[in-house]
């Protein structure tokens, strides 16, 4: 090899395994400043699905419209985000994660305006799509910025913050919905996001940090592909499990197999893939990849399936359910933050194995309620699937972001992401084929296969331990 220059040579270069010091995270109180702008802005996003379900049945009466037709207002706004964060993640090693974080959250803010002047269905509903696709500009970069604003000794900690942020937004979404509607008409629903949109922009213009550009093209055929593969795969299975036109749907099911086969074949060749199969060949990325879908998928049917138990089988209120189902988001945000400080100082895999067991017997005890359960009964249950939750996800989030090379947190931020969101679909999916096949005993089969679900989730977690040790040896 040939020898090192001497300028080199009186800098002695840095161990592989620590951080680049140019690179480690932003100085205080910037990187204060920079959470803050992303905390205020997923909160937002987490927020809007939130309150537009429960102003549904207010603004299809308003537009006379039947509430097959005003679902269109929660779907497309869902179906936007899915579509757009991998293209978008991709995007941003382009042109700078904060720009596509500008960007998507100036969009937001446009189009929750637009939602607000809304005068028909159609119009909120196209609204409802742009502003998806808003919020999805925010979403695929936001474990890419966290990233880069944290320092590498404490990103478990920034990952654990923004997990108390959505899951704080969570519970009291129908809070915050129910009081807007009781002060004013539901257009405000999409009103208050301008200010709050704005103050997020105005801190995050120069506050958020910037990353190293890849000097590739976009690949404009694989965002098309990407589209139509989650478009069709997504609404085909939604016409399957929610209406009659059941070879429709299947159609749709397939077309959209068919062209994600497509997809992955042709990503197989790039350098750096839109669809990330480069960073699936890492196995502690695909596992905890794995781990996501599954545990998400778990919390899905149960989220799902909960309500329905609540209402037709232990003749619970609209209103007891909403309190009931509580604890969980609750427990959640008081044990991610402190998850994420326990991910920076013992195994990831192992702690989150930890949680997915205490996760998975919280469901179990849910599926074993008596037939005449007090409240308590139900909230210490609800409250322990929230705390082994929150002890998974931000350790989970953070082996996700740090497993994949630094130049490729966007791709790994948008994949984190597309597995949450997968693994809802799919436990949405599981949960409304139990109710079909099973009818009134399909809400607790649902919640033993969800704890099953966590138990399979806990395997997939323990193996990266496997995985680590052959890598290190």
């Amino acid at each position: 090899m040939p020898d090192s220059p001497p300028l080199a040579a009186a800098h002695p270069p840095r161990p592989a395994s620590a951080p680049p010091a140019e690179a480690d995270g932003l100085p205080t109180p910037r990187r204060w400043w920079a959470a803050i702008s992303v905390w205020l802005a997923i909160s937002m996003t987490v927020l809007d699905s939130a309150i537009a379900n429960v102003a549904l049945p207010t603004i299809a009466h308003d537009f006379g419209a039947a509430p097959s037709e005003s679902i269109w207002i929660i779907n497309a706004y869902q179906l936007a985000i899915v579509v757009a964060l991998l293209p978008l993640a991709s995007l941003g090693e382009i042109v700078g994660y904060r720009r596509i974080y500008r960007g998507g959250l100036a969009l937001f803010i446009l189009a929750s305006l637009t939602c607000a002047v809304s005068h028909s269905l159609p119009m909120l509903t196209l609204a409802r799509t742009v502003q998806g696709l808003g919020a999805a500009g925010v979403m695929s970069v936001n474990g890419a910025l966290v990233r880069h604003i944290y320092p590498h000794a404490k990103l478990g900690q920034g990952i654990g913050f923004n997990a108390m942020v959505v899951s704080a937004s969570s519970a009291i979404g129908p809070t915050v919905a129910s009081g807007i509607l009781a002060l004013g008409p539901w257009q405000w629903l999409f009103g208050v996001n301008v200010p709050i949109g704005l103050a997020a922009l105005a801190i995050g213009w120069r506050m958020l940090p910037e990353n190293q550009l890849s000097e590739r093209r976009f690949d404009w055929l694989s965002a098309t592909l990407n589209a139509f593969t989650f478009g069709l795969v997504i609404s085909g299975v939604d016409v399957l499990t929610r209406t009659r036109a059941w070879l429709f749907g299947a159609v749709e099911t397939i077309a959209g197999l068919a062209i994600g086969t497509l997809l992955v074949f042709r990503e197989l060749s790039q350098p750096r893939p839109l669809v990330p199969v480069d960073l699936l060949r890492n196995r502690l990325f695909a596992l905890s990849v794995a781990t996501s879908i599954a545990s998400f998928a778990a919390q899905m049917l149960a989220f799902v399936a909960l309500p329905f138990h609540f209402e037709n089988h232990l003749h619970f209120g609209q209103v007891e359910t909403g309190l009931l189902l509580t604890p969980w988001p609750a427990a959640v945000g008081i044990m991610a933050p402190i998850a994420g400080w326990l991910a920076d100082r013992m195994s990831t895999a192992i702690l989150c194995a930890i949680g997915l067991v205490i996760f998975g017997a919280g469901l179990a005890a849910l599926a074993a309620l008596s037939a005449q359960p007090s409240a308590l009964d139900i909230c210490w249950r609800m409250a322990l699937c929230g705390m082994g939750f929150g002890l998974f996800q931000s350790p989970n989030n953070r082996m996700m972001l740090t497993s994949a090379p630094r130049h490729r947190a966007g791709a790994a931020g948008g994949m984190l992401g597309t597995a949450r969101l997968t693994g809802q679909t799919l436990g949405a999916v599981g949960t409304a084929t139990f109710l079909h096949l099973f009818g009134d005993h399909g809400e607790v089969i649902g919640l033993f296969v969800a704890s099953g679900l966590a138990a399979l989730a806990a395997a997939f977690s323990l193996s990266r331990t496997a995985v680590k040790a052959t890598a290190t040896a």
